[in-house]
């Protein structure tokens, strides 16, 4: 729900990087010749070639294919099919430039050297380029010495993670806190301040080298593989994510149940408890909309059974009747799946005989010990794999399972050894979760294709987005220390296209019994991607097991994200059509360098300034408040002025909340379950200010759960505009109504903030209206009629 002087005043992020790149370049590679493709530039040199091809004018490839080798087209990360780009070539003695109306590439002949520049300003250039070395084989890059870096995936290092040399090979971390190299989402991905990034377009295993040596050098390493990358630039924030997304896929919509509550814990050990769980939420009043069921719904014990993947029956005697009671009270279950089949298992022998996991160098199925027991791990990669374990998913389907949580697929433990049907271990370690989410995206939409997928995961790679994947952050520690990277590590991946990034609210790991983290964790997570309290059993995770106070916080924060369902599932259809995240880094709100290493505060959308409560006992928080913008308290409409750092106070019942002025905020009413959700009555607050002359905003509307509804005209957007002068404020409502939507008659009560004085009029449509003004709350309120695909303004005279 952007704003137009948001893209105007978006950062620029050209003003950043006037210092020079460093110039060195190969001088063991010596240019030849150069032959202009159909689809792409190739460059011939003493040790291979190069490709170079545009997929539009702000995206360019290059690979290098080593002497004696052969080009690998296939990459797990890109859809983007290659636009026609009237890209120019020019040759001269000294050197060859290949340009889009965004990109240019620049060729140096000698010494041979390839830089990237957009719209004129230097990017980055190729070092050594590629070179083999013992171990690896490297791609290696030239940096501005002022340059901030992000992205390589999840991990906590700060916003700004030039300086490390991190490993790519997804691994849990458990009870991580205030540090982590090396987490359960790695990705070949960097991102510059100067906005643009570099993405490796390669699968195998290998290193991430942001300047660790401190030589304005940026390195990839790796086992095998691509040696393709693409850089992808962008004026804008919103134009660079539009352009990485538009190149890995954009994030399908999720069903609007998921952005409700959900009840989890390691774990429920019966059906029993489960209803009883359930139960108590309703008993309490208290929003619900999904229960997870952990690895005790196949085994009474931990370990020994993984891999059974039925129910069992000792202590779920009907789970398809439980479902079919949850499902009439509007909560999903969700089952937990792990890849790997026990030998001990219910399903060892099937396995074996239907050769669906990974082998040793012979074919044998490969056997090894971990946690849980002696394991096989199923080849998601093979094509009876892929049918035999979607099977198993299809038939619990049926049965009533609502989403599925893949767990434990970096894979946890993957010996180097095995070998998948595309190769080992090591080649497919990363993308395995990728490839097991597209496993089951793509069979809901082969068999269930009227029903959206929800798919929680550990692990993935670059564009598992597009699968529909939900990560989130690990087994963080149940502690302030766990609490306070959570935002860092969300805005990280909400850059690299991972939008619905989040953490287990109140931690994970440990039996920590703190009531203030626990609350201050929920109260965060109202703005947050989704939210979801899950931890090991001994303290409760579930607010409807805490003590009386905060249990009654909780709920309070629990029943804020159910009347914000309107604004955040508008903004979860803004991510799935222009990639924009969720949670947004404050840099995309102003040139700030300084900004580049703030993750504590951060943007809800277009609308909300959040800054979370991350210290025990606190009474005040330090808030920057972005420039050129004006800001309300959301609680006490109490108007800050942004440019500067302030000190707020901090109170109990919630954390500090801002609104930008000129902002729309829909707001439903309050239910049990989204399946009670209606948009045809919502509170619209308005947040006037006199310094803002004109804001925007939207309501995105639909079933909530067919896939591809706005795609298939299938929605309802109704636009909100404001207007103001001195003497007059206009707010119109227009409907943008896709071809295949049923009318929805729709009423808002309109909610105009900051209105000092009463209005000598109001009017609705050209004729006077009814209105309230509450001289104390400075609340000026109409209620606004819309039949489906009309318009309608109010306009009020001071």
């Amino acid at each position: 729900m952007r704003k137009n002087f948001f893209l105007k005043i978006q950062v620029l992020c050209l003003l950043v990087f006037l210092s020079g790149i460093a110039i060195a370049q190969n001088k063991q590679r010596t240019y030849k010749s150069y032959e202009l493709k159909n689809e792409h530039l190739v460059v011939n040199t003493n040790d291979g070639q190069y490709l170079i091809k545009f997929y539009n004018k702000n995206i360019v490839e290059t690979s290098f294919i080593p002497a004696g080798e052969r080009f690998n087209a296939e990459s797990h990360a890109v859809v983007l099919k290659p636009e026609e780009v009237k890209a120019k070539l020019t040759d001269s003695k000294s050197e060859l430039t290949y340009a889009s109306s965004g990109m240019k590439v620049l060729l140096n002949k000698s010494p041979f050297q390839i830089s990237y520049s957009y719209k004129g300003n230097q990017l980055i250039s190729e070092k050594r380029g590629y070179f083999a070395s013992n171990e690896y084989e490297n791609i290696e890059f030239n940096l501005d010495s002022t340059e901030s870096l992000m992205g390589g995936g999840a991990r906590v290092l700060g916003m700004n993670r030039r300086g490390y040399k991190l490993q790519l090979y997804n691994r849990a971390h458990y009870g991580y806190g205030t540090h982590s190299e090396l987490m359960n989402y790695t990705m070949p991905l960097v991102i510059s301040s100067k906005c643009y990034a570099v993405h490796f377009d390669n699968a195998p295993i290998g290193f991430l080298d942001l300047d660790s040596e401190k030589n304005n050098t940026l390195a990839y390493e790796t086992l095998s593989g691509r040696k393709t990358y693409q850089v992808i630039a962008g004026g804008t924030w919103p134009e660079f994510m539009q352009e990485f997304t538009d190149l890995t896929g954009k994030q399908a919509l999720i069903p609007r149940w998921a952005l409700g509550n959900f009840s989890s814990r390691f774990g429920y050990h019966s059906e029993k408890e489960t209803r009883e769980t359930v139960e108590a939420f309703k008993k309490d009043s208290i929003p619900l909309d999904a229960i997870i069921l952990d690895l005790f719904w196949f085994g009474k014990e931990m370990k020994g059974n993984m891999g059974n993947l039925e129910f069992l029956r000792d202590s779920f005697p009907d789970p398809k009747q439980m479902m079919a009671d949850f499902n009439k009270q509007g909560v999903k279950t969700i089952l937990i799946t792990e890849p790997f089949i026990l030998t001990t298992s219910k399903r060892w022998d099937e396995a074996v005989e239907n050769k669906v996991l990974g082998t040793d160098s012979l074919g044998n199925p490969f056997k090894y010990d971990f946690y849980f027991g002696n394991t096989g791990l199923v080849d998601v990669f093979k094509p009876e794999a892929i049918d035999w374990f979607w099977n198993i998913y299809k038939e619990q389907i049926n049965n009533g399972v609502g989403g599925w949580w893949g767990d434990l697929g970096e894979p946890e433990v993957h010996p180097s050894a095995l070998q998948h049907v595309n190769g080992s271990a090591d080649e497919v370690h990363n993308i395995y979760g990728h490839q097991w989410a597209k496993l089951v995206f793509e069979g809901y939409k082969k068999d269930f294709p009227n029903q959206r997928p929800f798919i929680l995961m550990r692990a993935g790679a670059v564009g598992s987005q597009r699968y529909g994947m939900i990560p989130w952050s690990g087994d963080v520690s149940r502690s302030w220390d766990g609490l306070k990277p959570q935002t860092e590590i969300s805005l990280q991946m909400g850059l690299q296209g991972m939008a619905y990034m989040h953490s287990d609210l109140g931690g994970f790991a440990g039996d920590n019994l703190d009531d203030e983290l626990y609350v201050r964790w929920l109260q965060y997570g109202v703005f947050q991607p989704i939210f979801r309290p899950h931890a090991q059993e001994a303290v409760p995770s579930e607010p409807v097991f805490r003590e009386a106070k905060t249990k009654a916080l909780a709920k309070k924060a629990i029943e804020l994200r159910y009347r914000m369902l309107p604004y955040n599932y508008s903004l979860a259809h803004e991510n799935s059509v222009s990639g924009m995240p969720l949670m947004r880094p404050l840099f995309f709100e102003e040139n700030n360098r300084k900004l580049f290493d703030v993750s504590e505060t951060y943007m809800w959308g277009d609308a909300f300034l959040v800054s979370p409560i991350t210290d025990a006992k606190a009474i005040e928080r330090e808030v920057y408040f972005p420039a050129n913008n004006s800001w309300f308290d959301f609680y006490t409409d109490q108007m800050i002025e942004g440019g500067s750092s302030k000190k707020v106070d901090v109170v109990e019942d919630h954390i500090p909340v801002y609104v930008r002025a000129g902002s729309f905020v829909p707001m439903a009413k309050l239910v049990q379950s989204t399946v009670d959700y209606s948009s045809k009555h919502i509170d619209l607050h308005y947040y006037h200010a006199g310094t803002v002359a004109e804001g925007h905003g939207y309501l995105f509307d639909d079933d909530g759960q067919t896939p591809d509804a706005f795609e298939k005209g299938n929605y309802e957007k109704i636009n909100f505009t404001s207007r103001a002068d001195k003497k007059n404020l206009t707010i119109r409502f227009d409907s943008e109504k896709g071809t295949n939507f049923s009318a929805v008659d729709r009423e808002f009560e309109l909610i105009i903030h900051n209105i000092i004085r009463e209005p000598r009029k109001v009017k609705l449509a050209g004729k006077k209206a009814d209105f309230s003004w509450n001289a104390q709350k400075n609340l000026l309120s109409v209620r606004v009629k819309i039949k489906s695909g009309d318009a309608n303004t109010v306009n009020v005279k001071f």
